[in-house]
């Protein structure tokens, strides 16, 4: 009883006169003075204590759930609107979908989705074509509010599976092994790892990522027997540098194990042969700053994809004996100023080379036994394409997917001994009538106010819209990592074009969509282009008709939710409503704090603010240090509380300097704020098939609620 008086008690301290709708208060949090003094500088956070690692603290809980209430209280009155566009948006999957089984020694390997599953069926077949269902994910996600699934692998003489499981959204997955013949699992638990193995070739050695429990970040490569305990593993790597990310694979002969180390701006590779498990990695070349580059292997030779006297990277090869020596490298591909290579596919008798040239996906094929290079194309204005599952090497055909804003994905086979001959594999179906005919593709650039062209893709309905500035304009965005956010279909667009709205991916820079450079120029004391890039599209797509300059709408989530917080700051007069989903919008404190998973590996991303030109740099963006007093647009903010990307207090604390604005400087009606935590996710929102698109039908919700057209 006590505490529940207790809770009772805090969410009556935090809660306004003022309502939504007249139904529930809004959340008004405590301000409690934290102050911080950095070069001469002091910021003082009010809301610093709404920080709990633990997230089990009753007062922070119950500001949360506070927010919570009042959020659902706003949406009540829309359940019709958003359930029937859940519907909607649920009904355009086709139940039963599966994807191309692709051949891996002396199976072929798939995944199928049965009817109304939220989970798919991880299967294969062998030559008698008889399906055996490896791991049915809808039995292990039973019980279970959040169920992920990490890296599923099956040994070379494919009798067991591994696998990895998330329970609670925070990215640490247990691993599991199963027999595929008796169909039991076995003993054998890893705790607390990436999620993923990479077998021996001995099938009873696997390596793995072990995480730090505080940090979040992989540092710790071990080798596990099967048959014995976890505390009985061997540590075969530890990376020592905490800006580093580490990964492992295999060569697509299955010769080597790799072991990828890699920082925002310098890499390193290491070889394992997979035949001796209990050998040592050995670097490639060992890491140079600022030298990024990853390794293929064919016969003895490596391909090497490099950036070394290469901005947009260079195809280079040498023997494997000679790899550590660069002045023994040849080039096989020239470094292009104007076009990035992003991938390259290393088969017995072809080299295909994947390169962005103009935002533009290319694929060149170069055949090594002497036939004419040849390359893959389409003739939409935007599009995505690129390398599928191609599993063996002694191979004469290609798989590459291809999709475009109005066509849904498909997955194509290259013969590579006739390059006339692409065989459709397989199309994504659309169910309630999709007509790719009814939707045009534009794709334009914006002059940015340096000069930059600022590539956009667009899309809507052809009988919706006209070119004269009346239609919702809806932006989306990202901008950070050098992540390119694709020109691809998605059917929840639908939702909004068959309402009007035009479709904008503003590819601002610290993407690489224009190669590089587009990258460099939009990270550390470059960031502020990323922000003037996406308000400078809307300033032209509005002025050239393409939207209601009254009805433009913004989404973004993590690195994206930085660009929606620093719009909302700098340009709030240009957008009617934005989303910031799992926003990272307290820079400067965040980058200053090592204990917050993911921060000090992302120091050649945003910058180290110990520094001081940093911390004055980060400190003109920051979102949440750049709150003032001016009238924002309306706002939809939501998070997790298990978010491991982005912890959830970020945006509680941002939402309640937020609000506290709004209570100063217009009428809690005037504009809408809300603040939804998902109490269970973490990063990347629900999980399963169709529960995720509940997170997108209640974004549709609020902006069509507010600009009048929830019918």
């Amino acid at each position: 009883m006590r505490s529940l008086l207790l809770t009772l008690g805090i969410v009556m301290l935090l809660s306004a006169c003022s309502t939504s709708k007249g139904q529930v208060p809004a959340p008004v949090a405590e301000k409690i003075p934290h102050v911080m003094t950095l070069h001469g500088v002091t910021r003082t956070d009010d809301y610093y204590w709404l920080r709990d690692d633990e997230r089990k603290d009753p007062k922070v809980l119950a500001y949360l759930n506070a927010e919570n209430r009042y959020t659902a209280a706003y949406f009540k009155p829309l359940k019709p609107l958003q359930d029937g566009l859940y519907k909607e948006l649920t009904e355009r999957l086709v139940a039963d979908e599966s994807s191309v089984p692709y051949q891996w020694h002396q199976h072929s390997y798939y995944h199928r989705y049965q009817e109304g599953s939220e989970y798919p069926l991880i299967s294969r077949k062998g030559a008698d074509g008889v399906e055996q269902v490896m791991l049915d994910v809808n039995e292990r996600a039973k019980g279970h509010e959040f169920y992920g699934l990490g890296g599923a692998s099956v040994s070379p003489d494919e009798t067991m599976l591994a696998f990895g499981e998330d329970v609670l959204s925070r990215r640490v997955y247990h691993i599991y092994f199963k027999d595929l013949a008796s169909g039991d699992m076995i003993t054998d638990v890893l705790e607390n790892t990436e999620g993923r193995v990479v077998w021996a070739n001995d099938n009873k050695h696997v390596f793995y990522i072990a995480k730090d429990l505080k940090t979040l970040l992989g540092y710790q490569v071990y080798r596990h027997e099967l048959g014995t305990k976890q505390s009985s593993d061997v540590l075969v790597y530890e990376e020592q540098d905490d800006s580093f990310y580490i990964s492992l694979g295999k060569t697509l002969d299955e010769s080597q194990i790799v072991l990828f180390q890699e920082s925002t701006t310098t890499s390193e590779v290491s070889i394992l042969d997979a035949s001796e498990p209990l050998g040592l990695f050995k670097p490639v070349l060992a890491r140079e700053e600022g030298h990024e580059y990853s390794v293929s292997k064919l016969g003895d030779t490596y391909y090497i994809l490099t950036n070394w006297q290469a901005t947009n990277f260079r195809l280079m090869k040498v023997a494997i004996k000679d790899a550590a020596d660069k002045s023994k490298w040849q080039e096989v591909v020239a470094h292009n100023p104007n076009a990035r290579i992003e991938d390259e596919l290393v088969l017995k008798d072809y080299l295909i080379i994947q390169t962005r040239e103009n935002g533009l996906t290319r694929i060149k094929v170069m055949p090594l036994n002497g036939q004419k290079p040849f390359e893959l194309s389409f003739d939409e204005p935007a599009y995505v394409m690129g390398l599928e599952i191609n599993s063996q090497q002694d191979s004469n055909k290609l798989r590459i997917f291809y999709s475009s804003l109005t066509t849904p994905e498909a997955v194509y086979e290259y013969s590579l001994v006739n390059p006339d001959r692409r065989d459709l594999l397989k199309q994504d179906q659309v169910l309630g009538g999709f007509d790719a005919s009814q939707y045009r593709a534009e794709r334009i650039f914006v002059t940015a106010r340096d000069g930059a062209k600022v590539p956009v893709s667009l899309v809507y309905r052809k009988d919706k819209f006209k070119k004269d500035g009346t239609n919702p304009l809806y932006q989306y965005g990202y901008g950070s990592y050098g992540y390119t956010v694709e020109p691809d279909f998605s059917s929840s667009v639908i939702s909004l074009l068959d309402r009007g709205f035009v479709y904008a991916i503003a590819h601002v820079r610290g993407s690489e969509m224009l190669g590089r450079p587009w990258y460099d120029n939009g990270k550390l004391l470059n960031k502020q282009n990323t922000f003037n890039d996406f308000i400078d599209v809307t300033t032209a797509l509005t002025a050239q008709g393409y939207g209601d300059k009254n009805k433009v709408v913004a989404s973004g989530g993590s690195a994206g939710g930085l660009l929606m917080g620093a719009i909302a700051n700098q340009a709030p007069d240009k957008y009617f409503a934005l989303a910031a989903h799992v926003p990272f919008v307290d820079v400067v404190t965040t980058m200053l704090d090592e204990s917050i998973p993911l921060t000090t590996n992302e120091y050649d991303e945003w910058g180290n603010p110990n520094e001081k030109t940093y911390f004055d740099y980060m400190l003109s963006y920051s979102p949440y240090d750049n709150v003032t007093e001016q009238e924002y647009p309306h706002m939809l903010v939501t998070t997790g509380l298990h978010d491991s990307q982005v912890q959830y207090f970020e945006p509680a604390k941002w939402v309640a300097k937020l609000r506290d604005v709004q209570n100063k400087w217009y009428k809690m009606d005037d504009k809408v704020l809300l603040f939804n935590v998902d109490m269970e996710a973490g990063h990347g929102g629900k999980s399963g098939r169709y529960r995720q698109y509940q997170d997108t039908a209640q974004e549709y919700a609020f902006f069509l609620s507010l600009l009048g057209m929830s019918k």
